[in-house]
C-alpha cells in the first residue's frame, strides 16, 4: 500500500490537541494504519483483541508518552466508563485516540455518557478524490476492485473477489455474531448474499423476511447490526411541502460495492459511498448539517441521491450507466429547487455539457473528483 496519508490524517492530528478522538469505520478500511501513522504511535498502541494488550488495559498499565491509542476497546463492556475516567484525570497534554469497527456512538455496551469529551471521525474506503487522480481509468479501477485498500491496491479482480468472500465470512461468523445472538449463521450469510442483489431499490423487510423464512424482528436486528458495523447503510427519502414524496421506504447500499453483482447497481452504490464519505467528512470535520437522501414521490418519479443541508437540497445526482437523455425525474426536481446543483453522471458515457435549466451531464469521475 502506498505511503500516501489518508484524507483524515490532518483533521485527526488537529482534533487530538483538543479532545479525545474516536475513529470509526468498517473493518479493514485503514483505521489502524491511520493511527499508526502518528508520531510515536507504535509504542502507544493497545489492541483489545490482543490478550497481552487487554491485560495491560485491565491493569491500567498504559504506555509512556503523550499518546494512548486504544483499538477495538468498544468490545469491553465498561469501555465508556474506562475512557471517561482516563480522560477526566489525564495528565496535561495527554492525547487519547480510540479506533473501532463498530459505530462507537451507538454501540450497545454503554455506560456513562462521553458527550463533550470526544470528536468523532468516520473513515471511509478510497475514493476518486482521495486517490488524487481524477481520470476515467482510476474511476474504473475503483468500480472494478472496490474501495478497500487491500483489494484495490492488489490490482487484481481475482484478489478482489477473494477478499469480498473472506470479508463477508468475517462479518457473519465473527462481527455480527458478537453483536447478536445468532442461532443460524447460514441464514445470516444467505442474507449477506441476497442484500447486494437488492441495491438501488427500496428495501422491503417483509419481502426479504418471506424470502429467507426468518422472523421480522430477527431480520431487523441483523440489518441494524450490519449498519452498526458499517457494512451497509440505508437512505431515507427526501420530502418537502411542495413535492409529493414518499415517507417510509428506504434504500440500502454496501461499503464494499464490489459485492454488488449487477454493474449498473454497483455503479450507483459506488456513487452513494462517495457522497456519504463527503457528507460524513463535512459533518465530522466542518460541523455542517448535511444528510444524504434519495427522492421518490407517489407518482413514481425518482432521483437517486439528494444531499440536504438543514432542510434544503443542495445537490441532486442521478446515475446512468451510459450517455442518454436527461432523466425526467431529475428535470422535475430541478424545476422545484432551481438553486440546487443537479448532476446526471454516467459510468461509461463521455458527454459533458450543461442543460439550459442548469443540469450538468458528465462522466461520473468529474463530480466524484470534487468530493472529499
Amino acid at each position: 500500500m502506498p505511503k500516501r496519508s489518508r484524507y483524515l490524517a490532518a483533521p485527526l492530528r488537529a482534533d487530538l490537541k483538543r479532545k479525545m478522538v474516536f475513529v470509526a469505520g468498517p473493518r479493514q478500511v485503514g483505521k489502524t494504519t491511520l493511527a499508526l501513522g502518528l508520531p510515536s504511535a507504535r509504542k502507544a498502541y493497545l489492541n483489545w483483541d490482543a490478550a497481552p494488550h487487554r491485560d495491560r488495559i485491565l491493569r491500567s498499565e498504559l504506555p509512556e508518552g503523550k499518546l494512548w491509542i486504544f483499538d477495538e476497546i468498544h468490545k469491553y463492556r465498561r469501555w465508556r466508563n474506562f475512557l471517561k475516567g482516563l480522560y477526566d484525570v489525564r495528565p496535561r497534554g495527554q492525547q487519547i485516540l480510540v479506533t473501532g469497527s463498530g459505530r462507537l456512538d451507538l454501540y450497545r455496551y454503554g455506560g456513562d455518557s462521553l458527550q463533550g469529551r470526544y470528536h468523532m471521525l468516520r473513515l471511509h474506503p478510497l475514493s476518486v478524490a482521495e486517490l488524487g487522480a481524477p481520470n476515467a481509468a482510476r474511476f474504473h479501477d475503483l468500480l472494478r476492485l472496490g474501495g478497500f485498500p487491500e483489494p484495490f491496491f492488489s490490482g487484481s479482480e481475482t484478489q478482489a473477489q477473494r477478499w469480498t468472500r473472506e470479508y463477508r465470512t468475517l462479518l457473519v461468523r465473527e462481527e455480527v455474531a458478537a453483536l447478536e445472538n445468532v442461532q443460524d449463521l447460514d441464514l445470516l450469510e444467505l442474507l449477506m448474499l441476497r442484500l447486494p442483489e437488492l441495491v438501488g431499490s427500496p428495501l422491503s423487510i417483509n419481502a426479504l423476511r418471506e424470502d429467507l423464512q426468518v422472523a421480522h424482528k430477527t431480520l431487523v436486528k441483523w440489518i441494524a447490526a450490519l449498519e452498526r458495523l458499517y457494512a451497509v447503510f440505508r437512505l431515507s427519502p427526501f420530502g418537502a411541502p411542495r413535492i409529493r414524496a414518499v415517507k417510509k421506504e428506504q434504500k440500502h447500499y454496501h461499503m464494499d460495492w464490489h459485492a454488488v453483482p449487477n454493474e449498473a447497481a454497483r455503479f450507483e452504490n459506488l456513487v452513494a459511498c462517495h457522497l456519504l464519505k463527503w457528507v460524513h467528512y463535512e459533518q465530522d470535520v466542518n460541523g455542517r448539517d448535511l444528510d444524504l437522501r434519495y427522492f421518490r414521490d407517489i407518482d413514481r418519479r425518482e432521483v437517486d441521491f439528494v444531499v440536504v443541508e438543514g432542510r434544503q437540497p443542495i445537490l441532486m445526482v442521478e446515475c446512468k450507466w451510459n450517455d442518454g437523455e436527461v432523466d425526467r425525474s431529475l428535470r422535475y426536481l430541478k424545476t422545484r429547487f432551481p438553486q440546487c446543483d443537479a448532476w446526471q453522471v454516467s459510468a461509461v458515457g463521455t458527454k459533458d455539457y450543461q442543460t439550459p435549466e442548469g443540469i450538468r451531464v458528465s462522466p461520473a469521475y468529474r463530480l466524484l473528483a470534487g468530493l472529499r
